[in-house]
């Protein structure tokens, strides 16, 4: 029996997704990728948000920020490359000190991690002493090594809830804090708009947000979701947690990037909507050929996009850019991240 060319192979998966030509050209890249991975002995990671190309050829597992976190944990492999933004590839290394992790782009940063300062977490700290702090895992290094918990938006109430605190502070993503709020029954308050709802009696439990958004999941509205209904009655919408409460509450479901790609193939149904970064929907429709995925828009996160196979290719060929990570921050931020595991498994 013939064995299929990484072009073949990719074109059989891509086809109706990925330009032919575009497609040859990629394969190509990403036979030389597979090659240096071999030869560095290196391990490559990929988000949910890569490429179909780059997702579909070169990683040796792909998934959301949890699943791809709790890998990093598990490996041998001396070089980790991460295909995502930069607080990923810094998870990676907190979990991973000893080991070498590389970014394929310096350029790929996070709105929604540069949004707060490990300075901005001291004044809030200072503003609510002895309020825990739940950081979402779309935040630099710093921030979380000033934090006593991490979280992803797959488990972001499971931690939330296991505090077992009648208060905690929830950054930096304010839509992410509502949404976890309403699920948790638990009241928000942004800070530096709502400081004096503290002093409101009725309120039971108490979760304090910030201001933070991601760039990408604060475009989708609900008036997008109505016109996809008008033309589509039978649409299935999923909706990522980091889109405004208005927008998952007028979803089918929401969750995870990875809890939306089970969900679609796990389901019966023949339409979906995916509100999330449009190279997800991509890959989304390459694993499920018989479904349709509803085209809303192009939302390309700009940051995701910095990641290429040609960068991925030259990060293993010169072993550029390695993540560096002061230790005393290393050491205080990986607390917050073993905490999330003991807490949610």
């Amino acid at each position: 029996m013939k064995t299929l060319t990484l072009y073949e192979q990719l074109k059989e998966k891509l086809y109706n997704v990925v330009p032919d030509a575009e497609l040859y050209l990629k394969a190509q890249i990403a036979e030389e990728v597979l090659q240096w991975k071999t030869k560095r002995n290196a391990l490559i990671l990929g988000h949910n948000y890569m490429e179909p190309a780059l997702f579909y050829s070169v990683p040796d597992y792909t998934g959301d920020s949890l699943k791809l976190a709790k890998l990093a944990m598990e490996t041998d492999k001396p070089i980790i490359v991460f295909c995502g933004v930069r607080f990923m590839a810094e998870t990676a290394k907190i979990l991973n000190p000893e080991k070498m992790v590389l970014l394929p782009s310096l350029k790929a940063g996070c709105s929604l991690a540069e949004s707060i300062s490990a300075e901005e977490v001291r004044k809030l700290k200072a503003q609510y002493p002895g309020v825990p702090v739940v950081c979402y895992i779309n935040t630099y290094a710093e921030v979380k090594a000033e934090s006593d918990v991490c979280c992803t938006s797959s488990n972001a109430a499971a931690v939330v809830e296991a505090l077992k605190s009648d208060t905690v502070i929830f950054i930096p993503d304010e839509y992410l804090a509502k949404n976890v709020a309403k699920e948790t029954g638990r009241h928000v308050i942004v800070p530096t708009k709502h400081p004096e709802r503290l002093k409101d009696t009725e309120v039971e439990y108490v979760l304090i947000g910030w201001h933070g958004k991601c760039e990408v999941h604060e475009k989708f509205t609900v008036e997008d979701i109505e016109a996809v209904r008008k033309q589509f009655s039978d649409v299935v919408v999923l909706a990522h947690p980091e889109c405004h409460p208005d927008v998952v509450a007028a979803a089918d479901f929401s969750g995870s990037t990875a809890a939306m790609m089970r969900y679609v193939s796990e389901s019966n149904a023949k339409r979906y909507l995916l509100l999330t970064e449009c190279s997800m929907a991509d890959n989304v429709a390459a694993a499920n050929p018989d479904k349709e995925m509803v085209r809303l828009c192009s939302v390309r996160c700009p940051h995701m996009n910095q990641i290429t196979l040609e960068d991925t290719r030259n990060a293993l060929k010169y072993l550029q850019y390695e993540i560096q990570i002061d230790k005393a921050i290393l050491e205080k931020a990986a607390q917050s991240l073993k905490r999330m595991f003991a807490l949610t498994g």
